[in-house]
């Protein structure tokens, strides 16, 4: 799977169009389509698409493409343009089925369709954005003069320049494979790699490197800052039992969880959730993840503790938050290890998904305190590995907006849901500690930050990745709003609760948002999935759409 990418199909002009029974679809009942203006095709279509089948859904998915290649604008073989590349059902019955676009055998990068069937075998929505006609881009012919190990010599050179060092290792590496890159108006073939990074500075890298030219398409940082999961657990070799161990957060509060009892001593390292909760010592240094933390009694309450405290406990919430509210087991729903590092780096004023674990600075004690001290920080940064599972949102621009606004959204409800001095504020056990009562961001009045409240107010320039975090004040309000109600730019909003923006939020993440997706698509998709829950004459879903209203998105 490909995780966390680059910009989404740019910031074109989108309207919903509500069409009758007719051409736009195989069965034509009800339809409505949300339409990409600038690229002409839909990004999301829904309705009863088609009849009732015993077929398997991706069959009656690929048939319905097959009938709607003027729709959607592709060329080719509906199975072999759109390959499934995941198919799960849920526990409403509906098979979801998530598919890449390809062409030519090569896969398009950042076009992901996801289409869902009903448990009478109704094809009720498709939604993503694929890109049209690539069989008449002239830019896709002639020959690729660049071989994948010059492409990653040029990745790897652009990363060093971008961190002003050489770099004797990578954390992580994918190696370069080749892409169709389509996201800034234009298609040509493309290597694309991936290089994860920790000193001399952390970072994500992805870079594109044009497969003709050896040009630099992009080259993006992607690390998810507060501002699939690998091994790295320390106990397979070691005997011993899981017990409870107790200790002091950072914030002085005493909590118990889960560490694992040896001959050595007592190691933060929980057996009972998924494949295991796993937290290191960074000792100051920049490598991960460090050394699995050891303690002599099982009673971690030395000033030095408290950092792995909170990050061995807010880890394990998280993860109960997702599986008890949501049925999801770890952020791949296959029970992958949660992996922290704390003590990253001295003085660091982050922290951050890496794309494998999560790490998690000091602080400078003036702007920041420990970062692991904040529930709804943990929680926002796990959120965005839920995020790299499911709709993989590109961060950059609206799509990274949306992203980041996932994050907040998740790390406000874990924080309610196990009543953590909850509010609608983000990071504020943890920013400035010397001043009382700000945040880095509040969800309820984003302009307290700067930050955006209506999309008529959004950052439209390159800073912070396209306003990734900037433009999550826009959604961020709108998740306010659906919660709590009340009147914004003049559109009254009737709230319907955290439990139910929960259950609207995550079944839109995870079924129908997909790489691109902007606002307007963020919006459709988020009264789909509310008409899944509740039914398309709800309150909640009128709700939902009264509170995308009130920030401005259509």
């Amino acid at each position: 799977m490909n995780k966390r990418k680059l910009a989404g199909i740019g910031a074109a002009a989108i309207m919903a169009l509500s069409l009758a029974a007719g051409p736009a679809s195989a069965a034509g009942q009800g339809v409505t389509i949300s339409k990409n203006e600038e690229l002409n095709v839909p990004h999301l279509v829904s309705g009863e698409l088609t009849k009732p089948s015993a077929k398997p859904a991706a069959a009656i998915v690929h048939d319905y493409l097959k009938k709607e290649k003027g729709l959607f604008g592709y060329s080719g073989e509906a199975a072999s343009s759109f390959e499934v590349i995941s198919e799960e059902k849920d526990e409403l019955g509906y098979t979801h089925v998530r598919l890449q676009q390809k062409h030519m055998g090569t896969p398009v990068f950042g076009s992901v369709l996801t289409a869902h069937v009903d448990k009478n075998g109704v094809l009720t929505a498709v939604s993503g954005t694929a890109v049209p006609n690539l069989d008449k881009k002239s830019s896709l012919a002639g020959q690729n003069k660049v071989t994948k190990a010059d492409a990653y010599g040029i990745g790897k050179e652009a990363v060093e320049k971008k961190l002003g060092d050489k770099v004797d290792k990578f954390e992580n590496e994918e190696r370069p494979k080749l892409v169709i890159y389509a996201l800034d108006g234009e298609a040509r073939y493309a290597y694309q790699m991936r290089f994860e990074v920790l000193d001399p500075a952390p970072g994500n890298f992805l870079v594109f490197v044009d497969a003709k030219t050896g040009e630099i398409i992009e080259s993006l940082n992607e690390m998810h800052e507060a501002k699939g999961g690998k091994n790295k657990g320390g106990t397979d070799a070691i005997s011993g039992t899981v017990v409870t161990g107790s200790g002091t957060g950072v914030l002085g509060d005493s909590k118990t969880f889960k560490t694992f009892s040896t001959a050595d001593g007592y190691y933060l390292f929980d057996g009972t959730r998924g494949n295991g909760i796993y937290t290191y010592d960074g000792r100051n240094q920049t490598r991960i993840p460090g050394s699995l933390w050891l303690d002599a009694d099982n009673r971690f309450n030395t000033s030095y503790d408290r950092a792995a405290v909170d990050a061995h406990t807010y880890a394990a919430w998280t993860y109960d938050y997702f599986r008890n509210v949501h049925n999801r087991n770890s952020y791949d729903n296959a029970g992958a290890e949660l992996v922290s590092t704390v003590h990253y780096g001295r003085s660091y004023n982050n922290a951050g998904w890496t794309g494998s674990q999560m790490v998690y600075g000091d602080g400078d004690g003036y702007n920041f305190r420990a970062f692991s001290g904040s529930l709804d920080v943990v929680a926002h940064e796990l959120t965005h590995a839920v995020t790299d599972f499911t709709a993989d949102l590109i961060y950059q621009n609206e799509s990274g907006a949306i992203n980041e606004s996932m994050s907040d959204i998740f790390g406000t409800l874990t924080e309610y849901h196990f009543n953590n001095n909850p509010d609608w504020l983000m990071g504020e056990d943890i920013y400035t500690p010397g001043t009382p009562g700000d945040a880095l961001r509040s969800m309820a009045d984003p302009t307290l930050a700067g930050d955006p409240d209506h999309y008529s107010k959004r950052y439209t320039g390159t800073q912070d990745n396209g306003g990734v975090h900037i433009n999550s004040g826009i959604g961020n309000k709108m998740a306010y709003l659906l919660a709590n109600g009340g009147t914004h730019y003049g559109v009254k909003v009737n709230g319907v609760g955290n439990d139910k923006v929960g259950k609207i939020m995550y079944r839109t993440l995870t079924q129908y948002l997909t790489p691109t997706s902007n606002y307007s698509h963020f919006r459709a998709s988020a009264v789909r999935a509310a008409t899944d829950l509740y039914g398309s004459s709800s309150a909640e879903v009128a709700s939902v759409k009264q509170a995308f209203s009130a920030v401005g998105v259509y």
